[in-house]
């Protein structure tokens, strides 16, 4: 018998054919379904850090903002008191001479020397309400305009809503406040800066959603005068390991540990009521890390002050399949 060996071989080809091809397409299908679930897990870990990325950048910008205008309250409450300043004669401050949205009390009798601000409503502009109390205290025999001289900032309560969309940060907790070069404001012209830092290592911050956090400040702001404006260039102070010029850390709204550098110095301008018309900060996250820039128009170009209009900042960060996301947010 000759033909079946012939016939044995011929029926073996197909099957192997078959197999070969249902092997095939069988990986096929498992390179699709990982393909799949991978394009899928990495679009669900660009939302989760587009979302983490956008809590931290607002919040972070809402605090700073509101921590520097409470120095730039204090300035000007100090710089009316010839009982804080050590000025003969009392003098107003370059900034301001009345806190718009506050009452302010004096106490220079005590020890330490107090005033407190008792916020009341909305800014002078319309865009924020406040409500609290932030209380400076100096001991007897200091006066403000010396080098090295500093008080203390307690932060009682103090409740800040955003009026575009009602939300609100709680501010709790005492900064240290220094007059680091010493002068006075209403001196500036002729000093041509004046140094102040703020450090802070227990500011509890509650957002709008309920959650509870505490950070750490540590930065320095740095006042110049040029015609008839005042500029407050804002550096973070702080290092951690290989991260410098850190103004922020502590733990975000998600849990998740944080810090908040200063790549390019934050200016704020009294010719723009006092708003950041410029600057980039660097968060840093467990996971990814975000650079925020500030002064920006709606499509994330440098504009000029528009005082009580929008300011935009840009957020720009690698996304976890290693995309480049950008993010454009009002301040």
């Amino acid at each position: 018998m000759l033909i079946p060996v012939y016939a044995f071989n011929k029926n073996y080809s197909t099957n192997m054919k078959t197999k070969i091809a249902l092997f095939l397409a069988t990986v096929l299908f498992f390179v699709a379904i990982f393909t799949a679930c991978k394009k899928e897990n990495n679009n669900s870990k660009n939302d989760d850090q587009q979302t983490e990325i956008a809590y931290q950048s607002d919040d972070q910008s809402r605090v700073s903002s509101e921590i520097d205008a409470v120095a730039n309250d204090a300035d000007i409450s100090i710089e009316n008191s010839t009982g804080f300043t050590g000025r003969v004669s009392q003098g107003q401050s370059l900034l301001s001479d009345t806190v718009c949205d506050a009452n302010v009390a004096y106490d220079i009798a005590s020890n330490p020397r107090t005033i407190t601000i008792t916020y009341n409503g909305g800014n002078c502009w319309g865009t924020r309400t406040r409500t609290g109390k932030v209380i400076i205290a100096m001991a007897q025999g200091v006066q403000w305009k010396d080098q090295g001289a500093s008080l203390t900032l307690t932060f009682q309560d103090l409740k800040i809503t955003r009026v575009s969309d009602n939300k609100s940060i709680t501010i709790n907790g005492t900064q240290t406040y220094t007059n680091v070069t010493g002068g006075l404001l209403i001196n500036l012209l002729t000093l041509g800066t004046i140094t102040h830092s703020i450090t802070s290592s227990n500011m509890s911050i509650t957002f709008d959603d309920g959650t509870q956090r505490t950070w750490n400040v540590a930065k320095q702001r740095v006042y110049t005068f040029s015609g008839t404006n005042v500029s407050v260039t804002i550096s973070g102070t702080h290092t951690e390991g290989n991260v410098t010029n850190i103004a922020e850390w502590g733990t975000n709204r998600l849990g998740h540990a944080f810090t908040s550098s200063t790549v390019q110095p934050v200016v704020i301008r009294s010719d723009c009521n006092f708003r950041v018309t410029s600057g980039e900060i660097r968060h840093t996250l467990p996971h990814v890390t975000a650079d925020a820039t500030f002064g920006l128009d709606s499509n994330g170009n440098p504009t000029s002050c528009p005082g009580a209009g929008h300011y935009y900042f840009k957020i720009v960060f690698t996304g976890s399949g290693g995309n480049s996301v950008t993010l454009i947010m009002a301040y």
